[in-house]
């Protein structure tokens, strides 16, 4: 597994970042310490987690994800592995539950309380790369990098990101650490797949001019793009299945993944990846990784027999006949995901 650095850090990671969402709900610890064994056997030394997983998020559960990789990570040399998890922050609505049970602000004493919450349940006394979850507008970033500072001081964290951010808001952001000497984002962690294009807009170009690296998530669009459900299918126990049995909000994030248009689109990319022999799943990992601004792409599994094929992206040799078929499939079914 090749490895690349992250932004302008000391930090090189496998191209492939395992993601530990699942762990704990979809994945039992059982499940899940396999899946982290297989993962690391393929070359695989980069986790993501956070405070708040696994999901769907739950007060009673958060924590769990990063429990399990603490329980696992006390097996092995901390060195070998780079881990990465994220403070909250107000969840932009999305974590509801977890809002109410105390996560609520991106503030120095906030941050310093998250974070030592984190190290606590990885069982470790750094994290690799810390991110804010998702933006907090209401507070001065100042603030934010400030308590992001203060962290990284006191050696509990080696490099920072942020994650669910726009161009105006990271570019705001570097600004601040520039002109404040404050430490900067190093990486932005946002949904980027076939079927949601629109990083490569303004925030790809602030990237690529000030360095900052993209970790994709959901780069198989929720598992939308296996093409598990086509046809109408909802299968038992699959993310979005479990999504539409939580209530309104997640129901409706089911129904960005899951919808007309993005089931014609993977139907259309499915097409091209038999031409090019390889399996849809393969072709999505290694689109995200063929950008120039991308450090390292987030996958996710409920079961080790699902690695192969996305791990498989990382040495899959995407050849400009299959992007520019990508590109048209892109330009003919607009992506509808916000």
């Amino acid at each position: 597994m090749k490895r690349r650095r992250l932004g302008r850090s000391g930090l090189l990671v496998s191209e492939v970042c395992l993601g530990t969402m699942t762990f704990g709900s979809m994945a039992d610890e059982a499940t899940s310490l396999r899946i982290l064994d297989a993962a690391f056997d393929a070359g695989v030394d980069f986790l993501d987690v956070a405070e708040v997983y696994p999901v769907p998020p739950d007060a009673r559960t958060a924590g769990a994800s990063e429990e399990i990789v603490g329980r696992w990570l006390a097996g092995r040399p901390r060195d070998s592995v780079l881990v990465a998890t994220k403070v909250a922050g107000p969840g932009g609505g999305w974590f509801p539950a977890v809002v109410r049970s105390g996560h609520t602000a991106l503030d120095r004493h906030s941050i310093a309380r998250a974070v030592d919450a984190s190290l606590r349940r990885l069982r470790t006394d750094y994290v690799d790369l810390y991110q804010t979850h998702w933006p907090d507008p209401d507070l001065p970033i100042e603030e934010t990098l400030e308590g992001l500072a203060r962290v990284i001081e006191a050696g509990k964290v080696r490099a920072i990101g942020c994650s669910n951010e726009t161009a105006y808001g990271l570019t705001k952001s570097l600004w601040t650490s520039d002109v404040r000497a404050l430490p900067r984002c190093e990486t932005i962690q946002n949904n980027f797949s076939l079927l949601n294009r629109r990083f490569e807009d303004a925030l790809a170009e602030v990237c690529r001019r000030e360095r900052v690296s993209l970790l994709p998530y959901s780069p198989i669009g929720g598992g939308v793009l296996s093409g598990k459900y086509l046809d109408g299918a909802t299968p038992a126990g699959a993310r979005f299945t479990r999504y539409a049995e939580h209530g309104a909000r997640t129901q409706a994030m089911a129904r960005r993944f899951v919808n007309d248009r993005t089931l014609e689109s993977t139907r259309r990319f499915a097409a091209i990846a038999r031409e090019a022999g390889t399996s849809p799943v393969t072709l999505a990992v290694a689109w995200t990784l063929a950008h120039d601004f991308v450090g390292s792409t987030i996958v996710g599994a409920t079961h080790p027999a699902q690695l192969a094929e996305l791990l498989a992206g990382a040495s899959y040799g995407l050849t400009d006949d299959v992007r520019r078929a990508c590109d048209a499939v892109s330009r003919e079914i607009p992506y509808p995901m916000g």
